[in-house]
């Protein structure tokens, strides 16, 4: 039942698999543009459990690639398939022209196996104006779904059936992978560009750059094909909400065989890159998708290369700024409301009021002093260093004589006396060592 489940989850979502970019530069004035396709994949061969794919496959690596012009049979068919895909979707425009390079590598893995696919197809796109006169010209659009599901040989490598590739490269893993739901993911051409197609134009971000209309704009090496024309262009791909959440596209399926396979494909999301010569304004005629473009934008449309965005950013950041102030205001007025008025600080009944500035000449004032009536704030605030008394430091005794020399002094202390330490004395008749040397000394002054 699960792999029922995969594999109806894969076939319906078919048309949104491949994964496609599209880069292409429209000149109305010309007869011929340049594009670029892109069409880029991963599948990984999943073997958790071992068998014989990791057996073929964990230790190989190879690499597949090569280039073709429209000389090549292989690249002719390819143009004559490309074209006849844009004319069933409605387009009239027509390539001339395309050069192709593909690159095909396998890595191998204990657990896994890696198969990445890149074609890269480089063409010239002719017929794509409807119409023309004085005003506008109208191209046509709806050849963005460039794409086949037909077999492409190019010097005998099949460059769109991811299958094909397996079978001419690794014939012991097709053998094991054909006719089993792993199908559904492999026999999908790698060439489809759908999504791109089916994503409106209108969904597209649209940007105009108008610096090929400057009087000076020569002088900056501006190329003379946007000379006197600006430049319009339209780019789908990003996350947006025209376009939804863009995000990468995984699809599996089991294989069972000798052991439990997992085939899987992840592809990225889709990207275009179109611009064209002129201001572009978009239309439908016919149920095809196409573009009036003039050399210079409307007079009253506002819209420049930045786009109608960075506009509402502004006005929306100066609503923001404008409600934030009404609600600071707001704010602050309730805030003064609720502040008390009056008399603030001590109570005027608790004061005693008397008169001061008598003069000597019996002239006085009307100013004055107050005090309080009792003395409770003074208890509550009263300093505790105020019941503290300070004692003065106790008195030094002075029960003996200061010393009077040298000698008194190393007695005081319990030394040696300095005179008998260096042979002489010096002290006078004061002294009252005990020496020999300091009382003959002492006697001598006396």
């Amino acid at each position: 039942m699960a792999v029922l489940v995969v594999g109806l989850f894969v076939i319906g979502s078919s048309s949104y698999v491949w994964a496609a970019q599209v880069d292409a530069r429209i000149n109305p004035n010309s007869n011929e543009s340049p594009f670029t396709y892109s069409y880029l994949k991963t599948i990984f061969i999943e073997y958790p459990n071992g068998g014989k794919l990791f057996d073929e496959l964990h230790n190989k690596e190879w690499t597949v690639s090569g280039t073709a012009d429209a000389s090549n049979p292989g690249v002719q068919k390819l143009i004559a398939s490309l074209n006849k895909k844009m004319q069933n979707d409605g387009s009239h425009a027509r390539i001339s022209d395309l050069n192709v390079a593909y690159d095909f590598h396998l890595k191998g893995r204990n657990l896994q196996t890696s198969v990445d696919y890149k074609v890269i197809l480089k063409g010239t796109l002719t017929d794509y104006v409807i119409t023309k006169d004085q005003v506008r010209t109208l191209v046509d659009l709806g050849w963005r779904g460039m794409g086949t599901n037909d077999s492409i040989m190019i010097d005998g490598v099949e460059i769109n059936i991811p299958l094909s590739l397996l079978e001419y490269k690794e014939p012991a893993v097709y053998e094991i992978l054909q006719n089993t739901e792993a199908d559904s993911i492999l026999s999908k051409g790698l060439l489809n560009a759908d999504f791109i197609l089916q994503q409106p134009m209108s969904n597209w971000h649209f940007l105009f750059d108008p610096t090929g209309i400057n009087v000076d704009a020569g002088t900056f090496g501006l190329d003379q094909s946007i000379s006197g024309f600006v430049v319009s262009s339209w780019t789908m791909g990003e996350s947006s909400l025209r376009e939804g959440r863009q995000v990468e596209r995984i699809f599996e399926a089991q294989v069972a065989a000798d052991q439990n396979y997992v085939i899987r494909s992840v592809q990225s999301a889709d990207q275009g890159n179109i611009a064209a010569i002129g201001f572009g304004a978009l239309d439908v005629l016919d149920g095809l998708e196409i573009v009036g473009l003039t050399p210079t934008p409307p007079k009253d449309y506002g819209t420049t290369s930045t786009g109608g965005f960075p506009i509402a950013i502004v006005y929306g950041m100066a609503g923001m700024a404008a409600i934030g102030g009404i609600a600071f205001f707001i704010f602050s007025n309730r805030a003064l409301k609720n502040q008390k008025i009056g008399q603030q600080g001590i109570d005027p009944g608790r004061l005693v009021s008397y008169q001061t500035s008598a003069s000597s000449g019996g002239y006085q004032t009307n100013r004055g002093e107050a005090y309080l009536a009792d003395t409770s704030d003074y208890e509550q605030t009263r300093s505790v260093y105020e019941d503290q008394k300070q004692t003065p430091p106790p008195a030094i005794p002075n029960n003996q004589e200061e010393a009077a020399c040298g000698c008194a002094a190393s007695a005081e202390i319990g030394t040696e006396c300095d005179c008998v330490m260096h042979g002489s004395c010096l002290c006078d008749a004061t002294c009252k060592c005990s020496a020999e040397l300091c009382r003959e000394q002492a006697n001598s002054m006396s």
